[in-house]
């Protein structure tokens, strides 16, 4: 049977919260995955904790945005990390996404697009025209041509993204209820599956409160 494959978001710089959320996330129903953030990475022990991490899908989530010489550099300082996937924003255009995948090896490289907490509204207030389902269409061509190993995407636009990228597909902006907190373009975890996502990022509706309580709950909405 086919295990849902999910990324449980580690937002924490506490060593001792991480290591309960690694023991309690655990649940043969799922293929678990751990998301680091620039939150923990940029912490003082972080980078030591993930080097001692072993046996765990490790993504990264660094979402780099800058020049191509950049990017690649940044892609080898961290290669002793030994981590699995890795984030790059889409924005950073297609000379950069090509450069990052040159030297990316065995990391597989992740295209970011709109994040999840920007609707309309907010990306018009930046600067762009497009609707938001609009510029992830183009940002999944992008990706596509870059020949990136997955994508970012609200589970919103899982179904249009497939349509012009073939690879994973990643989708954070994942809610148990209608508390969105800071996410606009949110969906259930059964809603996203449904729409396509290979892999889910769940944070907060797993790791605050009753870690075990809660992946219990996720196992159930899964299986109804």
């Amino acid at each position: 049977m086919k295990k849902n494959k999910i990324f449980v978001a580690c937002d924490t710089t506490n060593i001792k919260k991480i290591k309960k959320i690694i023991t309690h996330t655990k649940n043969p129903k799922f293929k678990i995955g751990y998301k680091f953030g620039l939150e923990f990475l940029n912490s003082k022990n972080g980078r030591k904790f993930l080097s001692k991490l072993k046996n765990k899908i490790i993504f990264a989530d660094y979402k780099l945005h800058d020049i191509p010489n950049t990017c690649m550099s940044t892609i080898n300082a961290i290669k002793d990390l030994k981590i699995n996937y890795l984030t790059i924003h889409i924005s950073s255009g297609l000379e950069a996404l090509k450069a990052a995948k040159k030297v990316s090896k065995g990391i597989k490289l992740v295209g970011v697009s709109i994040l999840t907490s920007m609707d309309d509204r907010l990306v018009k207030q930046i600067g762009f025209s497009k609707k938001v389902s609009e510029i992830v269409k183009d940002q999944a061509k992008i990706a596509s041509k870059a020949k990136l190993d997955a994508i970012v995407c609200s589970p919103l636009e899982v179904r249009l993204v497939k349509k012009y990228f073939k690879n994973e597909v990643i989708t954070p902006g994942i809610r148990f209820n209608s508390k969105l907190n800071d996410q606009r373009r949110a969906l259930s975890p059964r809603q996203a599956f449904m729409n396509g996502a290979d892999w889910l990022v769940i944070g907060r509706p797993i790791t605050k409160g009753n870690l075990k309580k809660n992946i219990k709950y996720l196992e159930n909405h899964l299986s109804t």
